[in-house]
């Protein structure tokens, strides 16, 4: 019987140990990698809002302030790509319905999904995020662009806006 090669261990941390800002950030960073490579796959992604909404919360909910993300598809809603389209303070971010639609005519994306962050770890969508999906919805079905759902993100939580009903 051949003897096996040692593996090194995962390394499991428990809420007591404490890690460094750079050793969380490439366990982010890691993570995100993942999630990119099975977003790539096609129909894998887009299929499932719950997966969709937790790589948002890994993109955005860490950041300390406001950013606007869209993922584009394509006729099938296979991720074509995800781009941070705006930034902002860190109570907002001013989002132009025109630059979405420009950029998801130039991706030729059939459909998208909209995602953006509250720095202040509060996911519910303020009336101000209720009023910018349904002018994006308005802007992007004028050229036959569906939007799918508007994720609200923070480190901890997600909500979707189609889920509930807000769409």
């Amino acid at each position: 019987m051949r003897a096996m090669a040692a593996r090194k261990p995962l390394v499991h941390v428990t809420s007591h140990e404490a890690i460094s800002r750079d050793q969380e950030d490439a366990v982010i960073a890691q993570a995100l990698g993942i999630l990119s490579a099975r977003a790539l796959t096609p129909g894998q992604f887009m299929k499932d809002p719950p997966t969709a909404g937790q790589f948002f919360r890994l993109r955005l909910g860490e950041e300390s302030r406001e950013h606007f993300e869209v993922a584009f598809l394509d006729n099938r809603h296979r991720l074509i790509a995800v781009e941070r389209l705006f930034s902002g303070s860190v109570d907002g971010a001013e989002v132009h319905p025109r630059v979405v639609v420009q950029r998801a005519l130039s991706l030729n994306a059939v459909a998208v999904m909209l995602a953006h962050n509250h720095p202040s770890g509060n996911p519910e969508p303020s009336p101000a995020d209720r009023m910018l999906t349904s002018r994006l919805r308005e802007a992007l079905c004028l050229v036959d662009i569906r939007v799918l759902d508007h994720f609200v993100v923070t480190a901890t939580d997600v909500v979707s806006l189609a889920t509930r009903g807000l769409m």
